[in-house]
């Protein structure tokens, strides 16, 4: 013999479910501005589902808020010179370890400036530089993985000091040796650097 299901267990499973949906409606909905709310308001309704966001085409340019300046490289430097030795750690952030295209992200972040933080959008972040001869402090430059060879951009670092047509110093994240300070013109760096952005 079935037994019946008593009448008010099922009301209350109803409520208990209409109560659930109600509540991850409301939790998934965007909150009303507060200018536009208004006293006896019809229901707000939830706009319309956006296509998922996909990586932009390699021709197109993200955009960042610029809000730094000539000014700001002095201190980008001393910034950066901070972080000397800390140990090089893929998607690092801070000086317990650090990436490449992370310590570009929190040197600018720690002086108040956003910047990109994956290394091929910053390679695409600001002037890109026409010469190497025109190379200045504050410059950003970019490596490919092989000497010599057309790739994507692999390696990162900002310019620290230019002191002659052979000698610019720049601050990076070396994989095997941590934050450290080297020559463009070395032999390992001369044949990978690709391009140099000039991000104010």
């Amino acid at each position: 013999m079935k037994k019946k299901i008593p009448f008010p267990f099922l009301v209350s499973i109803f409520a208990f479910t209409f109560f659930i949906y109600a509540c991850d409606t409301l939790r998934k909905s965007p909150a009303k501005p507060a200018a536009s709310r208004k006293k006896n308001s019809s229901v707000y309704r939830r706009p319309p589902a956006k296509a998922p966001a996909r990586k932009p085409a390699a021709t197109s340019r993200p955009t960042y808020p610029r809000s730094g300046s000539k000014s700001d490289i002095p201190q980008v430097v001393q910034v950066a010179r901070t972080y000397s030795g800390t140990p090089y750690r893929s998607g690092g952030n801070d000086k317990s370890g650090i990436d490449c295209s992370g310590l570009i992200c929190s040197v600018y972040s720690e002086i108040g400036i956003k910047v990109p933080r994956i290394s091929w959008q910053q390679s695409e972040y600001g002037q890109e530089i026409a010469s190497i001869s025109d190379i200045k402090a504050g410059d950003w430059v970019f490596f490919v993985p092989e000497a010599g060879k057309e790739g994507y951009v692999s390696h990162a670092g900002i310019v620290t000091d230019v002191r002659g047509q052979q000698e610019i110093f720049f601050i990076h994240a070396s994989t095997s040796r941590g934050v450290r300070e080297d020559n463009l013109f070395s032999t390992y760096f001369k044949g990978r650097f690709v391009k140099a952005m000039r991000p104010f």
